[in-house]
């Protein structure tokens, strides 16, 4: 396995972690995932830190077409929405490398499975990061991000998270990842619908008590849904986690509202439409209501947006 980490999404994500990877020694390159314009160039970014400290790094930055072959560890963090198109794109350029998908929601494998890609891991990560400018970041870390195996073997995990884990950006090997992923994405599609539909940051939740209940409304409905996909969780349990996520990234707004102000997709999809679209087939009996609504209204802000563009 070749040193070198090739991060695809140049997103907040993307620009934290490269960052964080350089001062950790790493060889890191990151990949526009959307434009393919074909340039090549090297940037400075800064990282804002939660102690007021800030890290600058010089990182390779390239698109798609500048490189004919990834050999090395393959993070992706752009958007989930454009999965489908980067696994034609990636899939004879990375041969056996691994590629492991730094992403929200359910169901973003997919479209690599469908490809036939032989080494591929999900991440869930606890991490907050926004964009203050192009090359400024402001980042902060939440917990350790579990990384898991969707076709691969426990020994590749454990050296792929040897090769890509850092202090700043810390990763742990997590074999039993889909309970970890139906968490996150409970909570991201918590988070994900009410503070852009409130305009508000992600600290809503551990400050406003009414909202909080709306939340713990959504969280029950989703782990009935979780259950019925074979997934055992405690909704007092992913309660606690949205709490601790909300009071890390008190005055951080979440990717979505971003994605809204900035007339761009959100991946509202893969959160809660894809919960709901498992609910109705395996459990129709079970309600999601809420889930659904808070999701059609997300879609319809995020559209309406884009149109006032």
């Amino acid at each position: 396995m070749s040193d070198i980490i090739y991060i695809v999404g140049s997103g907040a994500i993307g620009k934290a972690l490269a960052v964080c990877l350089h001062h950790a020694q790493k060889k890191v390159v990151l990949i526009n995932g959307r434009a393919d314009d074909g340039t090549a160039f090297m940037q400075i970014l800064t990282l804002q830190l939660s102690d007021g400290s800030q890290l600058n790094a010089a990182i390779e930055c390239g698109s798609l077409s500048n490189y004919p072959t990834l050999t090395g560890i393959i993070l992706l963090t752009s958007k989930s929405f454009g999965n489908a198109g980067l696994a034609v794109k990636l899939i004879d350029k990375i041969g056996c490398s691994p590629l492991v998908l730094l992403q929200n929601g359910l169901g973003v494998e997919r479209p690599f499975i469908k490809a036939g890609f032989p080494h591929l891991y999900r991440c869930v990560l606890f991490t907050t990061s926004q964009l203050l400018s192009e090359t400024s970041i402001r980042y902060k870390p939440v917990t350790i991000s579990p990384i898991g195996p969707i076709n691969g073997t426990e020994a590749d995990l454990n050296a792929i998270v040897g090769k890509i884990n850092s202090p700043l950006f810390p990763f742990k090997a997590e074999p039993d990842i889909q309970p970890v992923i139906w968490e996150k994405a409970i909570i991201n599609s918590v988070f994900n619908s009410i503070c852009p539909l409130l305009d508000i940051d992600n600290g809503v939740f551990h400050r406003e008590a009414d909202v909080l209940a709306l939340a713990k409304r959504i969280i029950k409905e989703c782990v009935q849904v979780a259950a019925a996909a074979g997934v055992e969780l405690s909704a007092k349990a992913v309660q606690d986690k949205l709490i601790t996520i909300s009071k890390f990234s008190d005055g951080q707004f979440i990717s979505t509202l971003v994605d809204i102000n900035n007339k761009r997709e959100t991946e509202i999809e893969t959160l809660n439409f894809e919960i709901v679209r498992i609910a109705e087939q395996l459990s129709p009996e079970t309600t999601v209501g809420e889930t659904r609504l808070l999701g059609e209204l997300t879609r319809l802000k995020a559209r309406l947006s884009a149109q006032r563009g």
